[in-house]
């Protein structure tokens, strides 16, 4: 996919990276204290399962963060579009880098990172290249850690609160923190996909609240049938996710997946999409994701269904019957009301985009007889745009003529700092048109004449 015009970046962006950063050390910040509380009760099992969760999933997203540098470090022009010196990673090499990303700073710092470059834009109207650049790599970056750490986590969670038969107030907070924070980040990355689409207006915010609730109505489900699983089966519950997610990296597999520059690293997203399908749905391959669509979701309801029907006839004879019997219902409504949600999301709300036959371009309606191009008036106190003439005739440039407007000059290119990692994700969520050089768009006029 091209990247022309798509390196967009609005005061909103910045206030969503301002607000990324302190999300982030407040999820650092409850996870260590959730981590501290098991530590003074001594529960040390669950206090080394909550920290060896954190440092996995850190070690995830500090591998692709580290992939993503070494990759970008070779792009052509890449160091001459940016300011290497207001760059925390620009300059030290190889060496900054691994020892950065060793250290687990690589990921926080890419927050500043977006910050200083974001500042930039909107206080000093610098160009909004990297730092759009950098926003859609923390999108994808959020997304990871959210499956690898806090859908794990809050797993956990509800299962240590299943099996003790009570919940502590901050691990209630950390409940509702995660499911919320999971969902959303969701959100965030599907509306980071969508600035890819130049022709389609950006997603509004009552399609974004349906894509929430659709989401947040798919995984919360999943999770507790798991949490409900383990809670009755300690020990086969690690067994169930050993294996289900090989089969599910045979399928990613499969696929033929082609999102990172180097076969190591694809391999690692690879494991990555796995661990993501284990709790929700994440689109891979091109093509039409219906039908694989269909058999993720025939899966998962089948696996629930499978695990719900293990707790049910394994659970503690204290449980009382209502309960169950509500659990039992409303778990599987709530996947299948997500199900219909997200039916009418795609239907009504998501961009409809259908691809045309190689070498044809869109077929414009010409104008009936006697109709006139409508011109649209320049808003008020804005003249045309019409450069000057020479004060001498030598001075007019070669081939140039009074009242022409000078031809653009050659120069650096947005397109050259296109983040084409998250554009070709967005090629594959959307169904691509061929990108065409020029936007049907009124003819602009003033009363001086037409511009």
């Amino acid at each position: 996919m091209d990247c022309p015009g798509f390196c967009r970046y609005t005061c909103l962006d910045f206030v969503f990276t301002v607000v990324g950063v302190f999300a982030y050390l407040c999820d650092v910040g409850s996870d260590l204290w959730v981590a501290t509380e098991f530590y003074q009760h001594g529960d040390f099992a669950w206090f080394g399962l909550v920290i060896g969760l954190m440092a996995l999933s850190s070690t995830v997203v500090h591998l692709f963060s580290w992939f993503w540098f070494k990759y970008d470090q070779e792009l052509e022009d890449f160091k001459s579009q940016t300011s290497a010196e207001r760059l925390l990673f620009g300059g030290g090499g190889r060496l900054k880098l691994s020892l950065l990303h060793a250290f687990q700073l690589g990921f926080l710092l890419r927050h500043v990172s977006a910050i200083e470059q974001g500042f930039g834009v909107w206080w000093w109207g610098e160009q909004a290249s990297y730092a759009a650049y950098v926003t859609h790599d923390l999108s994808m970056l959020r997304l990871l850690e959210a499956f690898c750490e806090s859908a794990p986590q809050l797993t956990l969670l509800l299962y240590i609160i299943l099996r003790t038969g009570h919940a502590r107030t901050m691990q209630s907070v950390s409940v509702c923190a995660s499911s919320f924070s999971v969902a959303w980040t969701v959100v965030m990355y599907h509306r980071s996909l969508r600035r890819f689409l130049p022709q389609k207006a950006q997603q509004r915010w009552g399609a974004s609240a349906v894509y929430f609730l659709w989401n947040l109505l798919l995984i919360t489900p999943r999770l507790a049938a798991l949490a409900l699983f383990a809670s009755a089966l300690p020990c086969p519950a690690p067994a169930h996710f050993l294996c289900l997610w090989p089969a599910l990296f045979l399928w990613a597999w499969l696929q033929r997946t082609s999102f990172m520059d180097s076969a190591g690293g694809e391999w690692l997203y690879r494991g990555a999409v796995a661990t993501i399908w284990y709790f929700s749905w994440f689109n891979v391959a091109e093509g039409r994701s219906r039908g694989r669509g269909l058999i993720y979701h025939a899966l998962m309801m089948t696996d629930s269904g499978i695990l719900l029907g293990a707790w049910w006839g394994l659970r503690g004879a204290g449980l009382q019957q209502a309960y169950a019997v509500g659990v039992v219902i409303a778990l599987p409504s709530a996947y299948l009301l997500g199900l219909l949600l997200k039916g009418l999301y795609y239907a009504y709300l998501h961009p409809k985009l259908r691809p045309l036959p190689a070498g044809e371009v869109p077929k414009l309606r010409p104008l009936p007889a006697g109709e006139e191009p409508k011109l649209c008036p320049l808003p008020a106190g804005e003249g045309p745009k019409l450069r000057p003439l020479p004060a001498r005739e030598e001075d007019v440039p070669d081939g140039d003529t009074p009242f022409r407007s000078r031809p653009p000059q050659p120069g650096p290119s947005p397109s050259k700092l296109c983040n084409q990692r998250m554009a070709r994700l967005a090629s594959i969520f959307y169904t691509p048109l061929p990108v065409l050089p020029y936007a049907r768009q009124p003819i602009r006029a003033s009363p001086n004449g037409i511009i």
